[in-house]
């Protein structure tokens, strides 16, 4: 009797020990759970006070490369009605250095300093540039031919910096076909809309254009399964997309050392444009203008700095005895095209905005805008 109440006695504590070790287990295993819900909790949390921080900081950059935008066309309406020769001593060539922005806030009355107190450091830099500086690629063709003028310049500016002269005609051949592409597409595009209502084929000339870029890119034929590149990448017939930026030179058929090179004489314009001799460099006068050297150019240079040339007669009397022929249509003293880049610094983090605007007396029109961001190495400054 008493060996039965023994093991009796035994069985229950093994069984009070056993229900004690599964309910610790099971307290441990909510434990796990209720820590790991906190945890994706507060992880989803955080990411969306994250995320609603970057888009906050992503809109207040964009509207403050905006206000900048605006101010830089205000200074070119201004300087519009003001009339006169575009030249390096007005207020819209001067370069702003980077500065603190809370500077700016700090000067507006209607902010207080208590709400300053505690915003992160932000730097804005930028600047407003002359476009007609430079030698415009689009001077080569107009009205889809090939202008003999523009080709003898382009012809001297690649002479003048050691490239390939060769490159000139490849340079007109394809932006010629380029335009005669653009062409096509725009009376495709428009014939399509006209006979269609929204079936959807007006895209059918978008896609046959962006096939025969990539045919051309490729260098193959339609048709042909090999792919390999020909001599002549538009040899098929097919035309290379209109480049928009100096950099996409290339689908003209210029290898990138010479686009490299290019980059400071050169630029696109929406249509044909006269040099500015007031902000155009030595090389790029030297280029534009027929009977003049590169010395020549630099003596222009020097004399500008002292002061502008109002007419193209002061500078045809800033060369006594000069060869030198200056052609209005060609080259000007006035400009048009104008390329403002602001940039807002947030320690590392960097957001730039570069825009092209075009004047019309006292109208001021934006053509285009490009918008990046990036990060800066570490000890570095944009």
């Amino acid at each position: 009797m008493n060996g039965l109440r023994f093991t009796a006695g035994k069985l229950a504590s093994r069984n009070r020990s056993a229900q004690r070790g599964a309910a610790l287990l099971a307290a441990m295993l909510i434990v796990t759970l209720v820590a790991t819900f906190s945890a994706a909790a507060l992880w989803r949390q955080w990411r969306s006070v994250e995320i609603e921080s970057a888009e906050r900081s992503r809109v207040q950059s964009a509207w403050v490369l905006v206000g900048a935008l605006d101010w830089s066309r205000l200074i070119l309406r201004e300087d519009g009605r003001a009339g006169g020769a575009d030249h390096l001593a007005e207020p819209w060539a001067v370069p702003l250095a980077e500065a603190r922005l809370s500077s700016f806030l700090a000067a507006d009355k209607n902010i207080a300093s208590d709400a300053i107190e505690g915003l992160p450091d932000a730097f804005m830099s930028g600047g407003i540039t002359d476009a007609q500086s430079k030698l415009n690629v689009r001077n080569l063709v107009v009205g889809n031919r090939k202008v003999d003028t523009a080709v003898e310049a382009f012809t001297r500016l690649f002479d003048l910096l050691g490239l390939p002269t060769q490159e000139v005609d490849v340079l007109a051949n394809n932006l010629q076909r380029a335009g005669t592409g653009v062409a096509q597409t725009a009376s495709a595009s428009t014939g399509t809309s006209t006979s269609t209502t929204g079936t959807g084929n007006s895209n059918t000339s978008t896609a046959a254009l962006v096939t025969a870029a990539t045919n051309s890119t490729t260098g193959s034929t339609p048709g042909s399964a090999t792919g390999t590149a020909n001599s002549d990448p538009f040899s098929d017939g097919g035309a290379p997309l209109m480049p928009q930026t100096e950099a996409e030179l290339v689908w003209l058929g210029l290898s990138p050392s010479t686009v490299a090179a290019l980059e400071p004489y050169v630029t696109i314009l929406p249509r044909s444009t006269a040099l500015n001799i007031n902000t155009a460099s030595a090389e790029a006068m030297a280029a534009s203008i027929p009977g003049l050297d590169l010395a020549g150019a630099r003596r222009l240079v020097q004399q500008r700095s002292q002061r502008f040339f109002s007419t193209l007669d002061d500078a045809r009397q800033a060369l006594p005895g000069s060869n030198a022929k200056f052609t209005e249509g060609q080259q000007s003293v006035s400009t048009n095209y104008f390329e403002v880049i602001g940039r807002l610094r947030l320690d590392r983090i960097w957001v730039q905005e570069h825009s092209m605007l075009e004047r019309q007396g006292t109208q001021v029109t934006i053509v285009w805008r490009h918008r990046g961001a990036g990060a800066t190495n570490a000890g570095m400054r944009p």
